[in-house]
């Protein structure tokens, strides 16, 4: 059963992707993406803010086993489009935390850490208009304990973000992970090599599905399906709240063989990263 639930969520998101809309999407040019590059701003948000909280759906709920969870993300731009290929450099910083708050004196479970170095470089089709992203990043993770609570591990990733049509963005990713086996040596059966990243605008800018999906190296059930449904009743265009479901594991680092699954509630801000290579789309 943990594993049909997540497969049929993903059957069902891809079938909701590919149907028609009436609408045209209007793709950037070199010069537009060139213009746009030059003009973000140096620091922004990386991947999603958000302060969430709930209950497990595998196990029985009290004070041990619901927590908040939140994470802060940011990126800083070290160069524009002035390297070779039309790419650029950028730092990233992003911090998970799983906090007890509903346990005496409020402890910390785990706090993950993910500083990187990433490049990235605009694609375009033969009409030179984007119709892509692609990401390199070295990458760093860690829970930043020591001895046996230690959990940390490094790779070289490789992320390809697109549009599949006007509501459905999608964003594969592999990576090569090094200096892991000493604090966790069996993570890519857990972790594996790469995951899928499935968007769409169910209402555009107000109800968002994402789905991300990741499977363990090995043949047996071991990854893991995140599920958000995003509202925004804000004025602000970034603000949402979220409904999550995470089922699977490696959702922390300190715990990363453990199934869990567990359905929280919160506040998000929406990372705007790829929006700026999309022009506003209009009816036919």
């Amino acid at each position: 059963m943990r594993a049909i639930l997540p497969v049929l969520s993903v059957l069902f998101f891809f079938a909701l992707s590919f149907h028609s809309f009436n609408l045209e999407a209007q793709a950037l040019s070199r010069e537009e993406v060139d213009d746009t590059i030059q003009k973000m701003p140096a620091f922004s948000i990386h991947k999603n803010n958000y302060f969430i909280t709930g209950i497990p759906t595998h196990e029985r709920i009290n004070s041990t086993s619901t927590d908040a969870k939140y994470q802060i993300s940011f990126k800083l731009l070290l160069t524009r489009n002035t390297l070779p290929l039309d790419s650029y450099l950028f730092l990233t910083y992003t911090q998970k935390a799983f906090w007890n708050i509903y346990q005496f004196s409020s402890p910390f479970e785990e706090i993950n850490f993910n500083p990187t170095l990433g490049l990235g470089k605009p694609l375009y089709n033969k009409d030179d208009q984007v119709n892509g992203l692609a990401i390199l990043q070295l990458e760093h993770e860690s829970n930043g304990r020591d001895s046996i609570f230690s959990r940390s591990w490094n790779n070289l990733s490789l992320a390809y973000h697109t549009q599949l049509n006007d509501r459905t963005t999608l964003q594969v990713k592999g990576w090569l992970p090094f200096l892991y086996k000493t604090d966790n040596p069996d993570l890519l059966d857990y972790i594996g090599l790469g995951e899928a990243n499935i968007s769409y605008d169910i209402k555009p800018k107000k109800l968002i599905l994402n789905v991300i999906m990741r499977k363990g190296w090995g043949w047996d059930w071991k990854g893991a399906v995140k599920t958000q449904l995003l509202y925004r009743p804000f004025k602000m265009p970034n603000q949402f709240i979220m409904l999550e479901w995470f089922t699977g594991y490696t959702e922390s680092l300190i715990d990363y063989q453990e199934y869990k699954s567990m359905i929280r509630f919160g506040f998000i801000i929406k990372s705007d990263e790829f929006e700026i290579f999309k022009k506003q789309t209009r009816r036919n």
